[in-house]
């Protein structure tokens, strides 16, 4: 008499959870690439504001960068707040530069071959948004070094972050290169406040006009507010 055998059920298989396949999405890369931008905007903004106060000389300048460390202060011990805002904008600065790849691979993937004819672009900011991206990535680890670590900074003093920005342009490479890659800067907040707004779902035939002058405003404020440094100290504004 032959033994009956057990027959287990088949395995069925596992469902990816919801939020998985959200940012796994097209929909969702895109998402991830608006807001961690929005964050990285929010910060330019700040610190195009604190840059600014150089134009009232060293002791104001040096104690915002007093300020910086110490922020959080008796609550947070020193440096803690900024460590905080270094981890923050990191995090954001890898989700938009990973979601920009995938996005990339995504789109070639979807379009295996040329077109025949190239399509025009919407503007040159649209473009240069890739290689604007890898300027301003480059730029980031320039500036580290530059102001932060002072490791390529010849003539920089610790703990004096006004003698250290004037050292920084008193020279023609560091003028290039910030000026350069603030340029890239402008061009990148222009089209990227915009891509994010129609991400997010804020764009609207009424609105469109509004949204395209606030990213043309947020672009040639900031990149302005950036170069007026340099330029300051170029010029004997600032020394």
């Amino acid at each position: 008499m032959a033994l009956a055998t057990r027959t287990r059920p088949p395995k069925t298989a596992r469902q990816p959870s919801p939020r998985r396949t959200l940012l796994g999405s097209t929909v969702g890369k895109k998402a991830v690439m608006a807001v961690s931008g929005l964050i990285l905007l929010g910060y330019l903004v700040a610190h195009v504001m604190g840059n600014l106060k150089v134009f009232f000389g060293p002791d104001e300048f040096n104690a915002y960068g007093h300020w910086l460390r110490t922020m959080g202060a008796p609550v947070l011990h020193h440096e803690w707040a900024l460590w905080i805002v270094r981890v923050v904008l990191l995090t954001a600065v890898v989700a938009h530069g990973v979601s920009a790849y995938r996005l990339s691979r995504l789109d070639r993937r979807a379009r295996p071959t040329r077109y025949v004819h190239k399509r025009r672009r919407a503007s040159y900011a649209t473009r240069t948004m890739r290689w604007g991206g890898v300027i301003i990535a480059l730029f980031v680890a320039w500036h580290l070094l530059d102001l932060t670590t002072l490791t390529v900074n010849e003539n920089a003093q610790p703990g004096h972050p006004y003698e250290n920005v004037v050292a920084t342009f008193s020279t023609w490479y560091g003028n290039v290169i910030y000026i350069v890659a603030m340029l890239a800067v402008g061009l990148h907040v222009r089209h990227g406040f915009w891509a994010a707004a129609q991400t997010l779902g804020v764009g609207s035939a009424r609105r469109d006009r509004a949204l395209r002058a606030t990213a043309d405003t947020l672009a040639v404020v900031l990149t302005a507010g950036f170069v007026a440094v340099p330029v300051a100290v170029m010029t004997g504004v600032v020394s």
